[in-house]
């Protein structure tokens, strides 16, 4: 088994076809099949099933490619740290739930870097998916919350996947609403002067645990909610509909404009937000990880070298 098969079947995996895996490689189509056909001999699993469409990834394929992910993502993190001369195209992908802070120190962390020679990827998404990248090295850094109500679940879940969670700082809930709402003087908000409103909160998917929601509280009965799945459309259902979430409090006016604001939820639940990074266990941090948990400190206002007690 050699670093370049585990290349070769990622690649393949990516693209969903033989073919264009090979143009994209730079290998002929004969040679990449034999190679993955050597591999699978090797490793004793079918990696893909082969059909008219396609190559698609069987089961055991698909934990064979987690495990890949990881040794090459620690080869190239390895290559940047020792090898000053490589010409290998650095690849840094941040994987979270949606965070406008975590975007806007993505976009200094960037603004660090020469774009020309890095691969920078930031994906707000689901949970499971954020937990489901990092796990797989798709992502090196993934962020998300946890709270007395989901910690147990999200710990076993991180655990399950070789992962551990780093907390950055604890926060109680806020409202996050547009500055025309008719709650938006008020300068604290209860769960009644809510009810007329509805609930928007992020769409975790068929299925999903009720521990994935990004929201607090997330089990309280609401008379009213809506589902959206990316947070311009949440911000636009702000507007348009007099929406408003849960949020940390913690909001970039840069990224998201002036027309949004927190107000302090008054609630009898002491639970609170306590929002961190993960990662796998014992894995070398890129020089952009570094740097972009340096950038999340910065704009959260954290002391270097200090997180919030776990």
């Amino acid at each position: 088994m050699t670093l370049q098969q585990l290349k070769y079947v990622l690649t393949i995996a990516e693209t969903g076809s033989m073919n264009k895996a090979a143009e994209q490689l730079y290998v002929s189509q004969p040679s990449l099949t034999a190679s993955v056909q050597d591999l699978e001999k090797e490793t004793g699993i079918r990696i893909f099933n082969r059909s008219g469409r396609g190559m698609t990834v069987t089961n055991d394929g698909t934990e064979f490619l987690q495990y890949a992910h990881q040794v090459v993502g620690q080869f190239d993190i390895l290559t940047e740290k020792y090898s000053a001369r490589s010409s290998i195209k650095k690849k840094f992908g941040v994987s979270t739930q949606h965070y406008s802070f975590a975007v806007k120190a993505f976009v200094d962390m960037v603004n660090r870097f020469d774009t020309a020679k890095y691969e920078f990827a930031i994906r707000e998404t689901k949970t499971a998916e954020v937990i489901s990248d990092v796990a797989s090295l798709r992502s090196e850094i993934g962020i998300l919350y946890m709270s007395d109500f989901n910690r147990k679940a999200v710990t076993k879940l991180l655990s399950a996947n070789g992962l551990e969670f780093t907390p950055l700082t604890k926060c109680r809930p806020f409202v996050y609403l547009w500055k025309g709402h008719p709650l938006a003087k008020q300068k604290k908000i209860t769960f009644e002067d809510l009810a007329d409103y509805p609930c928007l909160s992020f769409e975790q998917g068929a299925g999903s645990s009720f521990y994935y929601a990004e929201e607090i509280l997330s089990t309280a009965e609401y008379p009213r909610t809506i589902k959206a799945n990316d947070r311009a459309t949440m911000l636009n259902l702000m507007v348009g509909l007099n929406g408003y979430t849960l949020c940390s409090g913690i909001i970039c006016e840069e990224l998201n404009g002036s027309d949004y604001l927190a107000v302090p939820f008054e609630t009898e639940d002491e639970d609170t937000m306590e929002i961190g990074f993960i990662t796998l266990k014992k894995t070398l941090r890129s020089k952009a990880g570094t740097i972009y948990i340096e950038e999340l400190k910065r704009y959260l206002g954290i002391p270097d070298g200090k997180e919030a007690s776990q």
